[in-house]
This record gives structure tokens, C-alpha cells and sequence, in this order.
């Protein structure tokens, strides 16, 4: 019994836990509770930031909507001097050239960031990053102002031969082949566009693409899939999100862009399907005719900007909701 009780009371007996230790582990709870309020904190406060940007804009724009009515948003007369402000041909102009900076840019970006994750060597590596960093930094004045006097000149003569090729193809005619061309025109603010967010959407599609396992990458080889058949099948699927999200983005910076759009796009109200035709768009009528404009021409401006504002909401909610059901039907929903 002596025995018995001298084992039960020896030192390596199970103790409870300290009164420091407790106070160590109420400490971290705390620490993890603030860290928690705090990252919902600044979450609801972006949303909060929004909405009084909406409502605030949406408050100065109601004499424009009162006045125009639906024909705001679907007649392209645009007639200050008559107090007619019908916004489709500005709509539109943001619309395609968006479009077309997307269909150029994001090509290209995503190339160059599987080139610099999967190809190319570090000693190649490192100045193509650098001179994308530099890229992105490059102020959109400065590619506007290089569009305007270098680009756009030289792009006119090549519209013209364009135009001849293509005059009598079907459907290229309607887009390409007008019989009308200006180097200040819808394809041209659009390929400026496209210089503009390739170094974003590279950028940070090559920052995803990094993210992929390599042991799953190795597997795939392993299983005699060829480098293209790889990224294809490895490195493509797992940052689907990531790159959907890096082309959104990189949307979002052309449809707002304004300095470099309202320099090229040719600052005229018209809807035409002839690219090579010069146009306008929200973001440059806005710079273009905000300091002379008062009343209800000043609030069709702003109202522009709520009108460019939902539009970028519902884009980027239309593409979260086609992600989502991609992931849904491969098993990969979070």
C-alpha cells in the first residue's frame, strides 16, 4: 500500500493545467475572437462604402432618369442643347471596347503566365516579370498619348488594307470590312485596353498558377501526359477561380479606364458593328464633357457612371455565378 501510494503521488503524475496556462489559452481565444470581428468589420465596411456610393450617385443622377426615362438607357440621342440625354451609344462603346481588349488581352496574359510558371528558365524569368511590374506601373496618360500620335496613324493604313481583303466576306465585312476606317476608333482604344490589363491578368494568373501542387503536376507527367496535356489537365482546372477572378478584374479596369478611351475611341455618339469606326464611351463622354456640364446634363453624367457602376456589378455576379456552376458539375464547389 506504501508503494501504491508512493507511485500515485510521484512527480510524473498527471497536474492540472497552471493558472498561467489557462490565462495563455483565454488570451488566444480573445485574440482570435478580435481578429474574426475585425476581418467582418472591414468586409461590411467595403459593402458600406458601396452602397453609399450608389446611393449617393443614384441621388444626384434622379434628374436625368425622371426627364429621359427608359430612353436613358435604350435611345442614342445625345443632345444637350435639347435636354436629350439617351445613353445607349456610350453604353455600347464601353461594351465592345471591353470586349475586345478581353478577347486580345487575355490570350496573351494567360500565356505569358503559363510561359513564366512552366517554361521558361529563372535567367528568362526574371526580366519578363520585371518588365510586366513596369508595365503595370506605366500611367494610362502616357499609353493614350503613344495610341494617339504613334499607334493610331500608322493602324489607319492598316485599317484601309484591312478593309479591302475583307469587303466581301461574310460577317468579317460587317466587323472588319466597312468600307470606312479612322485610326481613332473602337479597335484602337480596344487594343490599348488589351496593353493595359495584360500585365494585371498575367500578373496574377501567374500567381495562381504557382499555387499548383507540384506532386500533381509530377502525377500527370508520371502518367505520360505531355507538358500541354499537363497544364491542361492540372494546372488549368485548379486555378480556374483565380484566373476567372484576374480577368474580371483586369474587366473592370477596361470598362472604367478614361484618359487612354477618350484620347482613342474617337469621342462620336454612334452604334455601329464596323470596328474600325470611332465611337465613345461612359468613362470619356464623362471626362470629355463634365466640366462645362450643369442641371440635368451634369446628373446624365453621373447617372453614366451609376449606369457603368451596375453594369460592372452584374458582370462580375454573372461570372461568379457561371464559375460556381462549373465547380458545381466537376465536384470542386467550396
Amino acid at each position: 500500500m506504501a508503494a501504491l501510494t508512493d507511485t500515485s503521488s510521484s512527480p510524473e503524475a498527471v497536474e492540472p493545467p497552471s493558472p498561467p496556462s489557462r490565462l495563455v489559452a483565454t488570451r488566444s481565444v480573445v485574440a482570435d475572437r478580435g481578429f474574426q470581428f475585425l476581418s467582418l468589420g472591414c468586409g461590411l465596411l467595403v459593402l458600406v462604402i458601396l452602397a453609399l456610393i450608389a446611393i449617393s450617385s443614384t441621388g444626384k443622377a434622379l434628374p436625368a432618369f425622371r426627364s429621359e426615362g427608359f430612353n436613358f438607357l435604350f435611345s442614342k440621342n445625345w443632345n444637350p442643347g435639347d435636354n436629350q440625354f439617351g445613353g445607349l451609344a456610350f453604353i455600347y462603346g464601353t461594351l465592345v471596347s471591353s470586349a475586345i481588349a478581353i478577347v486580345v488581352g487575355v490570350p496573351i496574359s494567360l500565356g505569358i503566365a503559363l510561359v513564366l510558371t512552366e517554361v521558361a528558365p529563372r535567367r528568362i524569368r526574371t526580366p519578363i516579370i520585371y518588365v510586366m511590374d513596369l508595365l503595370a506601373a506605366v500611367p494610362s496618360v502616357v499609353f493614350g498619348l503613344w495610341g494617339l500620335e504613334v499607334l493610331a496613324p500608322k493602324l489607319n493604313h492598316r485599317y484601309g488594307q484591312v478593309n479591302d481583303v475583307l469587303r466581301h466576306v461574310p460577317v468579317l465585312n460587317t466587323l472588319f470590312g466597312g468600307g470606312q476606317h479612322e485610326g481613332t476608333s473602337f479597335f484602337t482604344a480596344g487594343l490599348i485596353l488589351a496593353l493595359m490589363i495584360i500585365p494585371i491578368v498575367s500578373s496574377l494568373s501567374r500567381s495562381v498558377f504557382a499555387t499548383v501542387p507540384a506532386a500533381q503536376k509530377e502525377a500527370a507527367l508520371a502518367l505520360g501526359a505531355t507538358r500541354w496535356e499537363m497544364i491542361r489537365g492540372a494546372v488549368l482546372p485548379y486555378g480556374r477561380s483565380g484566373v476567372v477572378g484576374a480577368v474580371m478584374l483586369g474587366l473592370g479596369r477596361a470598362m472604367g479606364e478614361t484618359i487612354a478611351v477618350a484620347l482613342l475611341i474617337g469621342s462620336n455618339a454612334e452604334i455601329t458593328g464596323h470596328l474600325f469606326r470611332s465611337g465613345d464611351s461612359m468613362a470619356g463622354v464623362i471626362a470629355n464633357q463634365f466640366n462645362e456640364a450643369t442641371g440635368t446634363f451634369q446628373s446624365a453624367l453621373i447617372g453614366l457612371g451609376v449606369v457603368l457602376f451596375a453594369i460592372t456589378i452584374v458582370v462580375n455576379l454573372g461570372a461568379r455565378a457561371v464559375l460556381n456552376r462549373s465547380e458545381r458539375r466537376t465536384g470542386t464547389a467550396l
